[in-house]
């Protein structure tokens, strides 16, 4: 893999000085750019660390940083020499069976990292600083040569149980799809400026900012900052200053700068811009024309991308939206055709195969390189998550609807979970988090509508006896959320729920929840419910405002 997307580029391509990343950092005043033959000194620099340290081939390396060059430079080592990456968030580190945890050199990360996964103090024989360590290491490092079956890395997703499933991608198969959808879905050329605006954190980042662009020779923007910070027209203004072609970014991120209009947009010059992309979730009618109009002017197709960690990349292949998109069903996103090689079909709950116009569960039939290999140390929850429900079919866990003309719709989620911001987690993991307070008896977490989001947290929870709820307590939850998951997990809505809609089984009737939380009134078929009152009582005390 590092041999392929860094040494095959800089000797026999000749493109060591070519950029491959600029970088800019969270202040305006922090950037650099780095080329091809730079990022591959780093990366070998690197490398000869970790295999002083002790890493080896199959080793698994942790990686918790910012969107900073070191990050690239670590997860291009660890290839490098056959060590397994996983690129971690807080909640998940405690799953992992790792080796180092690279620290940076600035003092303020290395303080988060240690209040925030190990919270212990400086240790002298096992912890080091970045600099001193990478200061005299060898600039060359030969490249572990791998099966292409060898994996690659570990990527954490949220399992419908709640606990993370480990995704494990293998080297071949995944330096073929992501190289080959960014060639092919991206329309890439030598001269492009590409720009990903996602974290390499997750998926979206290890696809289309590390491997698919490194794999083609191309020039990447990487981004530390957030999109309006220390002004809100920074999106335009890095566009402008790097003249990027290739602009890939989230609904979630749109939705925010929509709030400002056009105003900013007119201060910077966005010709240079090609094609936009979108990626993470659903995008609405209103901030897919915004996107295209203002942001596109009018003149760039927009690619709106549906793919999911266990598959690697992007599976589509579409033209820019017609006039039908919007009119008609403004609530189905993802109009699309599928990438080579993969082959989606609808079935029904059945599991018949729908011919034609059709709407039931996405799944699809073969493989293809990209796809996962397993869940790390649990293949059998691997077949049980992806292959039991409809036997020879691999499982999205999304519904469709296929129309007259063969486009495929990605109508959301079949199961409990939740899609904040372009992050996929499951109510579980969200209930596990508040139950661990001592007040709370039960939780049920439903996803509620949010102009910006797409999707927020709506939580219900039972107090236990005598506990009193109030602010303090709302707050308490937020924060117990916010440090067991993640700040994008923290609730928006939390709501006094003294019982919640159970059937006479015991099991928790979510859909009334999601049209309580919605505040819609017609509810349908109560009967199953044990005690249909309920229902009455926690629409008297829902949340109207984020508490």
């Amino acid at each position: 893999m590092c041999y392929n997307v860094l040494d095959r580029l800089v000797r026999e391509r000749n493109l060591g000085e070519k950029v491959a990343y600029y970088w800019e950092g969270n202040s305006p005043d922090h950037h650099m750019a780095i080329t091809y033959r730079q990022l591959l000194s780093q990366v070998c620099r690197c490398a000869n660390v970790l295999k002083q340290m002790g890493v080896k081939k199959g080793d698994r390396v942790s990686i918790y940083l910012p969107m900073i060059p070191e990050l690239v430079y670590t997860m291009l080592a660890c290839a490098r020499i056959g060590a397994v990456h996983s690129i971690v968030v807080r909640s998940m580190i405690n799953y992992y069976f790792s080796l180092i945890l690279e620290k940076q050199t600035n003092r303020f990360y290395y303080e988060l990292v240690k209040e925030m996964v190990q919270k212990t103090s400086w240790d002298p024989d096992c912890d080091v600083w970045w600099d001193e360590v990478m200061r005299d290491s060898p600039e060359e490092c030969e490249p572990e040569w791998l099966d292409t079956e060898d994996p690659l890395f570990i990527l954490y997703t949220s399992g419908s149980t709640g606990k993370p499933k480990g995704v494990l991608h293998t080297v071949g198969g995944y330096l073929l799809y992501t190289s080959l959808t960014f060639k092919y879905v991206f329309d890439h050329h030598h001269d492009d400026v590409y720009w990903c605006t996602a974290d390499i954190g997750w998926i979206t980042g290890h696809s289309y900012i590390t491997y698919g662009p490194l794999a083609n020779g191309a020039t990447s923007v990487l981004f530390e900052g957030i999109p309006v910070h220390p002004h809100i027209g920074r999106f335009w203004e890095i566009i402008e200053k790097y003249k990027v072609t290739k602009f890939y970014t989230a609904p979630t991120a749109i939705r925010l700068l929509m709030k400002y209009g056009r105003e900013p947009l007119q201060k910077y010059d966005l010709s240079s811009l090609r094609i936009l992309g979108t990626v993470g979730e659903p995008i609405n009618p209103e901030a897919w024309e915004w996107y295209h109009d203002a942001v596109g002017q009018g003149r760039c197709p927009v690619v709106d991308t549906y793919w999911q960690t266990e598959t690697v990349s992007a599976q589509n292949i579409q033209e820019r939206f017609n006039e039908s998109y919007l009119t008609l069903n403004p609530h189905l996103m993802f109009q699309t055709f599928p990438f080579f090689g993969v082959e989606p079909t609808i079935l029904n709950e059945h599991g018949e195969e729908l011919e034609g116009e059709g709407e039931g569960y996405l799944v699809f039939r073969r493989p293809w390189p990209g796809i996962m290999r397993t869940v790390y140390r649990n293949h059998e929850r691997f077949e049980k998550t992806y292959f039991k429900k409809f036997p020879g079919f691999y499982v999205t866990g999304d519904g469709c609807r296929r129309d007259k003309d063969g486009y495929y719709w990605i109508t959301g989620r079949i199961d409990d979970m939740l899609n904040v911001s372009g992050h996929l987690m499951s109510t579980a993991e969200v209930e596990a988090a508040l139950t661990e307070h001592p007040a709370l008896a039960e939780a049920a977490v439903v996803s509620r509508p949010h102009k910006v989001k797409g999707e927020c947290l709506y939580c219900f929870v039972t107090l236990k006896d005598s506990r009193e709820f109030n602010h303090k307590l709302v707050e308490e939850l937020k924060r117990l959320v916010r440090e067991k998951i993640g700040p994008i997990a923290t609730p928006d809505f939390i709501q006094n729920a003294p019982v919640l809609p159970k059937t006479r089984s015991g099991k928790i009737m979510r859909r009334i929840l999601r049209q309580i939380a919605r505040n819609e009134k017609d509810l349908g078929d109560l009967s199953t419910l044990a005690d249909p009152k309920v229902v009455e009582e926690l629409f008297s005390k829902r949340c109207e405002a984020a508490a």
